[in-house]
């Protein structure tokens, strides 16, 4: 597959070749205070918060599907998607990239350093806001297989074959806190039974220029410590679907074949009573001495 990942450079020379919406996910006064030319500013690709149900799964699609439409983007156009850096966002470009691939869109990049990289660099950075022009924006029913809801996830708890991955921060994985926004932001504290934990920030390491993403190898070896191989089925959560995003595009990336995600994550699960929780300190896995 095609590197999902672009180099600054590389944009440059893409924006020069070939038609490009360029998306901006900052909040708007990042944006304001200066932003890649041509670029939009979507900043509710961060912000909003999904739930699993029948309307929720459908109005996250409407919406977005919306938003990008709004932003110029007909399936003709590369879309490019920005956040400040890889690790001060959260992830929210790779949600960008999630909402999209889930969505259909055909080609998708997102700038690798983020706008940092781009202005390190010595490219044009403006102030000036652009007016899009409004495109239609086809949803594709069947690549929305890679969003999965509590449901689904509560199905696979238990299940052999499954590899349940918690990417959140080592103070949620603990059950020490809730959420990034506030130890007690959520009712309940702790994780998905039988999760296995890789925290999102092993997906890159740092260089002079500021974190990037490992390569494919050292990726796949991340994975291995916690059983997933290529072929192995993953099921994704986070917060809220943005770091979740981070690890789903460095899978994907890496050659992992089935990665999904569970969109509505432990901002949703945690305030459902109904669904199980593990607390505390996590526990040592079973070893069971058979290959993954």
């Amino acid at each position: 597959m095609t590197d999902v990942l672009i180099s600054a450079s590389e944009l440059a020379d893409l924006l020069k070749s070939e038609p490009c919406v360029v998306i901006d996910t900052r909040n708007p006064d990042a944006y304001g205070a200066g932003h890649l030319p041509g670029a939009v500013n979507v900043h509710e690709i961060f912000t909003f918060l999904a739930t699993s149900t029948p309307e929720g799964m459908s109005e996250l699609k409407t919406k977005f599907a919306d938003a990008f439409g709004a932003a110029g983007l007909s399936g003709k156009e590369t879309a490019v998607i920005y956040e400040q850096s890889m690790n001060s966002g959260f992830g929210q470009s790779c949600r960008g990239y999630y909402l999209l691939t889930m969505l259909g869109y055909p080609k998708i990049k997102v700038l690798h350093g983020g706008f940092d990289a781009w202005s390190a660099a010595g490219f044009p950075v403006t102030k000036d806001v652009p007016t899009p022009v409004k495109a239609s924006f086809a949803i594709v029913p069947e690549a929305g297989d890679i969003l999965i809801d509590a449901k689904t996830m509560l199905a696979a708890v238990g299940k052999p074959g499954i590899a349940i991955l918690d990417v959140r921060d080592v103070d949620e994985w603990i059950g020490d806190s809730s959420s990034p926004y506030g130890k007690d932001f959520c009712p309940r504290k702790g994780r998905i039974p039988g999760a296995v934990w890789l925290e999102w920030y092993r997906m890159m390491k740092p260089t002079a220029e500021g974190p990037r993403f490992k390569s494919k190898d050292e990726i796949l070896a991340e994975c291995a410590t916690v059983g997933i191989s290529p072929s192995t089925p993953v099921y994704l959560y986070c917060f809220k679907g943005a770091r979740a995003s981070n690890t789903f595009l460095a899978l994907k990336n890496a050659g992992v074949k089935d990665a999904r995600m569970y969109f509505g994550s432990w901002n949703e699960w945690s305030r459902d009573p109904s669904l199980p929780i593990e607390q505390g300190p996590p526990v040592a896995a079973q070893v069971t001495g058979k290959a993954a």
